[in-house]
């Protein structure tokens, strides 16, 4: 079945699934419940109690590599590179090679389990996962069922399992997913934006844009008109091509005008949808996601009063853009899922001024050109991460007068504080009550929110407005914590640790300047 696109004869098929993390852990035991004969793939330590528990062998690369003989199909995790040993054997052997979406597209296309379902398509540099749960929460307020899936989290497999039954899947997919599903031809799809990003796995930026592009495969593809990269893109020649931005739309355009979410794309005549003042997150980034959101729901249908009930009632997820906390009219917001300059620069342009908390693992990205553009946006910054010298050296050299603090562990344990060349010589950081003296990590971050209290207060009373201590970090987190989620429950815990109000999810619509209509935090 070399090169085979369309789903063959489940019973007795013989497959490798390369990779025992969720999305093909569910494919392997859905495979083998159908007959198929079926191993697994997987060198990480304790990979794979899923697929033993369901009677399916676990073996390693390399033991794949050399019995690959007679596999019919290769599944592959998406963390798998094109030139990886077990995909070039598979293909030297003659085995189809596919990514477990397109299994799950092709399981879907053949009826297996049921009728069709619909298919949007979500992707982007960032904002995926936000514009993919707001699709969800229009889809939740509309007639049709929807899920989301894909990258966002559930398997598209196990979303077609659903029971009761799911009409339309809102499917956030990353490049290298879109790469492994070359036959996924959604009815609509979406590229929000496109930046460097990936490109150690893709090879190039045009092979990184050549993936992303596979959203547009549909009848309609949305693209983000305010996107450089991304307003450069079409949908193919058989195909209508939407452009979604944030000024006013033109004919066939979807944007806002007048305070309002305007479409003319779909309607008969232009029509308004939604107030922006109503849709979080705040700011630039939250309102070309919930515009593109809107693009793709009305795009198949979706009645327009359905969209404005599902946008209204939308809360973000957790680590990205949260209100956490707030004091004296000062938010904290995590941002912790803002872990690239770009994601960083989106997240810092919701605030007229900030107090800057970032810093990780940079892996290699610049971030002179995000201190750049947000240098006026900055009142000051606290740097931690093991790139904290190289990031507040770019501060330094793009907002040279603003207070820069790295905070550090030393040696011996003990948390450390350096003060850039312009920060205040007599900076002082209580004992932060509560952080968890025995997490170096968790230590460094209540210092960090602590200090950066601090500054937001001295500010405030030279008279500067501060809106939000803001955890926008531009980096990735695994240096110090576990992921993403955890170094933002650390600045959640820091902001309670020093007096803020925790903040509850009901605390919504916040406005551009840092307070909610009818809300006020302080």
């Amino acid at each position: 079945m070399t090169g085979a696109r369309t789903l063959p004869e489940l019973d007795g098929l013989v497959v490798l699934v390369a990779g025992a993390g969720t999305a093909c852990s569910s494919t392997a035991v859905f495979l083998a419940q159908r007959g198929a004969r079926v191993r697994v793939c997987d060198d990480r330590p304790g990979a794979g109690a899923v697929v033993r528990a369901a009677g399916i062998e676990v073996i390693g690369v390399a033991a794949a590599i050399e019995s690959i003989a007679g596999t019919e199909l290769l599944i592959v995790s998406p963390g798998f590179r094109p030139d990886s040993a077990v995909v070039a054997a598979a293909r030297a052997a003659g085995t189809a090679v596919w990514g477990d979406v397109e299994f799950a597209w092709h399981v879907d296309r053949c009826g297996l389990l049921g009728p069709p379902r619909t298919w949007l398509v979500i992707t982007g540099t960032n904002g995926k996962t936000t514009t993919t749960s707001m699709v969800e929460a229009i889809l939740d307020a509309s007639p049709r069922t929807g899920a989301a899936c894909g990258n966002i989290g559930l398997p598209v497999l196990d979303a077609l399992c659903r029971e009761p039954r799911v009409e339309v899947l809102a499917v956030e997919l990353s490049s290298f997913q879109l790469f492994w599903a070359p036959s996924v031809t959604p009815d609509a799809g979406v590229v929000l934006n496109i930046a460097e990003d990936h490109l150690e796995w893709h090879g190039s930026m045009a092979a990184y844009i050549e993936a992303k592009s596979g959203a547009l495969r549909g009848p309609i593809g949305v693209i983000g008109a305010d996107d450089p990269i991304a307003a450069g893109l079409s949908a193919g020649p058989q195909a209508r091509t939407v452009r979604a931005r944030l000024a006013e739309p033109g004919p066939g355009e979807i944007g806002t005008s007048d305070g309002m979410i305007v479409d003319r794309a779909f309607g008969s005549a232009p029509r308004s949808i939604v107030a922006i003042d109503m849709i979080v997150p705040p700011g630039p980034a939250g309102r070309a996601d919930a515009i593109a959101a809107a693009a793709l729901t009305l795009a198949i249908g979706i009645p327009a009063e359905s969209v404005a009930a599902g946008l209204v009632a939308f809360v973000p997820g957790r680590h990205r853009g949260e209100v956490v906390a707030h004091r004296d009219g000062v938010l904290f917001v995590d941002d912790s899922k803002a872990t690239n300059p770009h994601a960083a620069a989106v997240s810092i342009r919701a605030y007229r001024h900030i107090v800057w908390v970032g810093g990780g693992q940079l892996k290699g990205a610049s971030v002179d050109d995000l201190f750049e553009e947000v240098a006026d946006r900055l009142v000051a910054a606290v740097v931690i991460g093991v790139d904290r010298d190289v990031i507040a050296a770019a501060l330094a050299r793009h907002a040279p007068t603003i207070p820069i603090v790295t905070v550090f562990t030393g040696d011996d344990g003990a948390v450390n504080t350096a003060i850039g060349p312009s920060g205040p010589s007599d900076l002082t950081v209580p004992p932060v009550i509560g952080s968890d003296g025995g997490d170096p990590a968790a230590a460094v971050m209540a210092t960090a929110v602590a200090t950066a209290w601090q500054l937001a207060a001295r500010a405030s009373g030279a008279g500067a407005t501060v809106e939000a201590v803001l955890l926008a970090p531009a980096a990735a987190s695994l240096d110090m914590f576990d992921g993403y989620g955890a170094r933002g429950d650390e600045f959640a815990r820091g902001a309670v640790a020093i007096g803020a109000v925790s903040a509850r999810a009901a605390d919504r619509h916040v406005g551009e300047n840092g307070t909610a209509p009818g809300n006020d935090p302080r």
